[in-house]
């Protein structure tokens, strides 16, 4: 990584990012080995339990946008992360960074979407910190959330635990999010308007946990980067060949059109009401059905599976026969959708 300044796509969540990550952030604040990073930390908790902590932060332009605002996604995206590493969400901390000139009906709207949200997925939001910088030092309103969740059983579904033979579900359409974001902010016209697919995930993941278990082998929420980059992820951490089935892969017509105008490609494009769930082949259909019969998992299907172990590639058969190969997104195709 070079010694020079920070670029936009150093938080696409692609090779940029993984290079921030890899090469300067993680060796200096927690050398943790790839294989272990997920979506939120398991830490040694009181009494010898185990708790998981995540944190992230929230700069989405617009602020609002079809179907949510900055708030309801900062409460699902924590709630989520969370959920991922097979934990119970409990509880949110807030911090909020506002511009001066803010006003305070927006302000308002957002912080009772929060809490909406937050009721939702059963968590509560317990401490916080609100910061003011003068007017043009920062974008209206940045938020900061910090979650812990506990553990009611010892499944721990890592980036590390696909096996060949795998099935690899999504419980919906792709690319909704990152595409609802940029057509507000671009003020395009579409035929159709998109909507965010913002959601909390936390009572799938509790039902799939609960009827499948140890054959729940990986869980992860496809967002900046989109499907295309975390499955990259997985792969590496795993060990494994991952193919798709071009097909199978759900992607609204909406989104099919928006991207094929602007020369995207949905694969990479952000979701923050979607899951992969990696699992044992004998179980991937019944695991399917439970998705569909879940709230946000009615339009779930199966998109590919773990061929291989490997040096961790990603392949996609196209609808012509071919293979293609799928590597990370590199630079920032969306930036600022999250």
């Amino acid at each position: 990584m070079k010694d020079d300044i920070i670029l936009l796509g150093h938080g696409s969540g692609g090779k940029l990012s993984h290079q921030l990550l890899d090469e300067l952030i993680i060796p200096i604040l927690s050398q943790v080995d790839q294989a272990e990073q997920n979506d939120a930390a398991v830490l040694n908790g009181i009494k010898g339990d185990q708790i998981a902590f995540t944190t992230d932060s929230y700069v989405v332009d617009p602020i609002r946008f079809p179907g949510g605002n900055i708030g309801d996604l900062a409460v699902n995206g924590t709630v989520n992360d969370l959920a991922m590493s097979g934990a119970r969400p409990m509880a949110l901390s807030v911090g909020l960074i506002l511009e001066e000139g803010l006003r305070l009906a927006e302000l308002r709207e957002i912080l009772q979407s929060m809490k909406v949200a937050a009721d939702k997925a059963g968590v509560k939001i317990v401490t916080g910190d609100t910061k003011v910088v003068p007017r043009g030092k920062g974008d209206k309103i940045f938020i900061n959330t910090s979650g812990l969740g506990v553990f009611d059983h010892e499944l721990r579904p890592v980036g590390r635990g696909a096996k060949p033979g795998d099935k690899v579900l999504i419980n919906g359409n792709i690319g909704d999010h990152g595409m609802a974001v940029l057509a507000s902010r671009e003020g395009l016209a579409l035929q159709s308007e998109i909507a965010t697919d913002s959601a909390p995930l936390n009572a799938m993941v509790a039902r799939l946990l609960a009827e499948y278990g140890t054959a729940i082998h990986v869980l992860r929420d496809p967002t900046r980067g989109g499907v295309a980059t975390t499955l990259k992820e997985i792969a590496l951490q795993s060990g494994v060949d991952i193919c798709l089935a071009e097909e199978a892969l759900p992607v609204s017509d909406a989104v099919a059109g928006a991207c094929a105008i602007l020369g995207l490609d949905p694969l990479f494009v952000a979701n923050e009401g979607k899951l992969l769930a990696i699992v044992a082949a004998n179980i991937a259909e019944d695991a399917l059905v439970t998705m569909q019969t879940c709230e946000f998992g009615e339009q779930a299907v199966i998109i590919g599976e773990v061929t291989e172990t490997s040096a961790g590639r990603v392949m996609m058969r196209t609808a012509i026969g071919g293979l293609r190969a799928i590597e990370m997104l590199a630079g920032e195709q969306l930036p600022r959708i999250c």
